[in-house]
């Protein structure tokens, strides 16, 4: 077995030329016979009985190099390239040179390889901090959502619909007088202003009084997910039942114990603030990390091959598809509602594949640059905390190579990431308005 390595005109690109022995190439040809017999029924000869001689006759010779090349190839084009230290980041384009009985297997295969990374400056770079104050506006809101969230609904008779209403409707949709999929319901509640129905729809419905019926005329817009309705003509049915307004109830402090541990309005506020500058604190230390990385990979030029970021939009394709499973869809349910090609998807998709798998890179450079590394105790304490999370035994987890290898590489980069806002230049934010004393 022996291998040539050359490069080729492109960067990143490697061309491998493999040649397997004579004896391995027909050694594998014996082992899918062997595995193969039972398929093959020749007169004369029970099913899986008929000699390989025989086989090679009547179907010709190449009968096995198929499956004889996929039998021993894999695991000798591993073998060379972890050998070689190939880092190979796509898959590899396969062409046959000489595969026959008796002589010696020759292929090449072009793959593309982990680009070099040639760091830019990542220690003192320099970094705004986020505005963690909180404003009494931001309570005031807070509370507004509260109020939303345990409103009453009260019925009103004595008037028509108007804007934030709450109109209880049956609807049907029709296109060219012929009634459409999905456009039908029963006492549908819609808050009017919400801009949750068709554009013009809800407009419509405004000055509409209990048991009036009206048909309303609405256009579906050109880029609405329904190839069959975007940009046509509709006629709705509508018949109005109830309308309701909401009640909200008044911030004082009944309300403060009605929705929480806290006896008074004063507390409640406190309890809010509180919430909201943890959140805050922790929206910006995101925000501080995000930025620093940012920062890093504009510093850092690196060529990326193809490779590495189509199998990027390959995975973050499934992620979509897996969220896409929950609703009982797939992705090509999904496209065909969207009026999209998987190609379509993946051109969308392209940049931001490629922005990860550049801050991938480069985190992975720090970290092999700075000699930084997981502990025992790092990997310990995160399978600790996984196993308490999701209810699994410690020693389950820990007894999982492959989980440990993972987060080994996850706490490393996260500690790459920390050394990078660790050593950049922080200031504080400006801040533009008085916080909440």
């Amino acid at each position: 077995m022996s291998i040539k390595i050359d490069k080729t005109d492109k960067t990143n690109e490697l061309k491998l030329t493999f040649t397997i022995e004579a004896e391995k190439f027909d050694e594998g040809i014996k082992k899918v016979y062997k595995k193969t017999a039972k398929y093959f029924s020749l007169p004369g000869f029970r099913k899986g009985k008929a000699p390989m001689s025989l086989i090679e006759k009547t179907y010709g010779p190449s009968i096995f190099y198929e499956d004889t090349f996929n039998e021993i190839v894999p695991e000798i084009y591993e073998k060379e390239l972890k050998e070689n230290n190939i880092e190979a980041v796509s898959r590899p384009e396969i062409e046959i040179t000489q595969m026959e009985k008796g002589k010696d297997l020759i292929f090449t295969a072009v793959v593309q390889t982990k680009p070099e990374v040639k760091l830019g400056k990542y220690k003192g770079i320099e970094l705004e901090k986020a505005d963690t104050s909180v404003m009494a506006a931001d309570v005031k809101k807070e509370l507004e959502r509260m109020t939303e969230k345990n409103a009453r609904l009260i019925s009103i008779e004595n008037r028509a619909v108007k804007n934030k209403d709450i109109a209880v409707i049956d609807f049907e949709g029709f296109v060219d007088g012929v009634a459409f999929e999905g456009g039908k319901a029963e006492n549908h509640e819609l808050e009017i202003g919400s801009k949750t129905f068709i554009p013009g729809f809800e407009d419509q419905v405004i000055g509409m009084k209990i048991d009036e019926e009206k048909d309303i005329n609405v256009k579906f817009p050109e880029e609405y997910f329904s190839k069959e309705l975007a940009g046509k003509d509709a006629t709705f049915k509508v018949k109005l039942h109830e309308i309701k307004v909401k009640e909200l109830p008044a911030i004082d402090d009944e309300f403060a114990k009605d929705v929480s541990e806290f006896d008074t309005l004063k507390d409640l506020k406190a309890s809010i603030k509180e919430k909201l500058v943890e959140e805050k604190k922790n929206q910006a230390k995101y925000q501080l990390e995000d930025n620093a990385i940012k920062a890093v990979c504009e510093n850092t030029k690196i060529d990326i091959p193809s490779g590495m970021i189509e199998t990027e939009i390959d995975n973050i394709l499934k992620e979509i598809d897996g969220r896409l499973a929950y609703q009982g869809l797939n992705l090509e349910k999904y496209l065909k509602m969207l009026n999209k090609t998987e190609d379509d998807m993946r051109k969308e998709y392209e940049s931001q594949a490629a922005e990860s798998v550049k801050t991938r890179l480069v985190l992975e450079a720090i970290v092999k640059t700075e000699k930084i590394e997981a502990t025992d105790k790092d990997i310990e304490e995160k399978i600790k905390e996984m196993a308490s999370s999701y209810g699994k035994k410690e020693e389950e987890l820990s007894n999982n190579e492959n989980l440990k290898d993972y987060l080994r590489n996850n706490i490393a980069t996260e500690k790459a990431i920390q050394f990078i806002v660790d050593n950049a230049k922080i200031s504080e934010a400006k801040k533009t308005e008085k916080s909440d004393k």
